[in-house]
Order: C-alpha cells, then sequence, then structure tokens
C-alpha cells in the first residue's frame, strides 16, 4: 500500500506563497477544481474525488489527526462513472460532507506541494512527500519540514485533521444569520496542465 508523510497549515499569502513553491518545484504548476464527497465509513476516511468535472477517483486513507507531520497509508481507484458511484456510496453508507477546492499542484522531488484555496474555509498548503522503498516516516518527516522552511513555513501552526473536519467545525460555530463567507476569488494565473 502506498504512503506518504503529509503536512498542513493555514496560510494567509496564497499568491506569493505560489511564487516561492514556483522556485523549488521541478515545473510548473498544475491547477485543478477538486470536489470531494466524503462517506461514513468505519476506519479512516473514504471519498470520491472529482477533478475539473471530468476525471473521478475514490481514494481511501488513514492517517492520525494529530499536528505536524503525520504519515498516511492510502489507496487511489480510478473511477468511470462517479454520478452513479456517488449515488451507490450515499445510499449504502451515507454522506458525512463535502469539501470544494482550487488547488495548485507542484513537484518537488518526491513532494506534491499542494497550494489549496478551500471554499469556505481560506487558503492552505499541504504536503505529501511520497515515501520510496526503504524510506521510513521519520525520513518523509524530515523532507516535509525540510520543504517547510525553504518555503518560508517553518513557524506556521500545523493543522491537525482534514479540511472536512476544519468544515464541521465552522458550521457547527456559524449561526444562521453569520454564515462563512465565501473565499475570495483568486488572482493567481490558472496555467494548463502540462
Amino acid at each position: 500500500m502506498p504512503r506518504n508523510v503529509e503536512i498542513k497549515a493555514h496560510v494567509h499569502a496564497l499568491e506569493a506563497l505560489l511564487t516561492r513553491a514556483r522556485t523549488l518545484a521541478d515545473g510548473p504548476a498544475q491547477t485543478l477544481e477538486q470536489d470531494d464527497t466524503f462517506f461514513a465509513v468505519p476506519y479512516g476516511r473514504l471519498k470520491l474525488r472529482l477533478v475539473d468535472g471530468a476525471a473521478a477517483e475514490l481514494i481511501h486513507y488513514e492517517r492520525p489527526d494529530a499536528p505536524g507531520a503525520r504519515a498516511s497509508d492510502y489507496v487511489r481507484v480510478a473511477v468511470p462513472d462517479a454520478a452513479a458511484l456517488r449515488e451507490a456510496l450515499a445510499r449504502g453508507l451515507g454522506v458525512v460532507g463535502r469539501v470544494r477546492k482550487r488547488r495548485w499542484l507542484l513537484l518537488a522531488g518526491q513532494t506534491r506541494i499542494h497550494l489549496d484555496r478551500v471554499e469556505g474555509l481560506g487558503d492552505f498548503v499541504e504536503l505529501e512527500v511520497v515515501l520510496r522503498a526503504g524510506q521510513s516516516d521519520a525520513d518523509g518527516a524530515r523532507v516535509a519540514e525540510d520543504l517547510m522552511r525553504a518555503l518560508g513555513l517553518a513557524d506556521a501552526p500545523r493543522l491537525a485533521g482534514a479540511y472536512l473536519d476544519l468544515l464541521r467545525a465552522e458550521s457547527v460555530s456559524c449561526t444562521p444569520s453569520a454564515p462563512t463567507p465565501p473565499s475570495p476569488a483568486p488572482t493567481a494565473p490558472r496555467e494548463a496542465p502540462p
């Protein structure tokens, strides 16, 4: 089963961070619109991801909900009919939430740099260090922390959990008379995938 080590943090200047990330990346940024539907499962998290309204994949992952670098085991499966699968999973398991975001994806060595503008939450950076054969979780954590320093985010508070957890917490704290405003429109240019 594939494994990675992840770090996630809230950021305040996504455009400046995108400029910095481009200097560290192996190529140009790819911009993706992602729509994740999460389903009720007894272990880990299960989501159906629709990318740019077309390609879809089912992703199951398990990782601890703790701040800092944490290991994640995951399985990804390509889905030819996302609408039918979403209906079947919703009927059989139940939907626990939905996360929509614009993601700027950059690759830096073995690390996927995700700069995310999450609807209803704001801007985040998420690093995913894909572990190579023989690499330990500690090795992956070192790679992630080094990249956080290179991005100027060494002291950025790390987040535990998933965007879904943050959205659910926000919905509990918001009253009907004071809904969370939508995220501002991105000013970074949209780039075509490589």
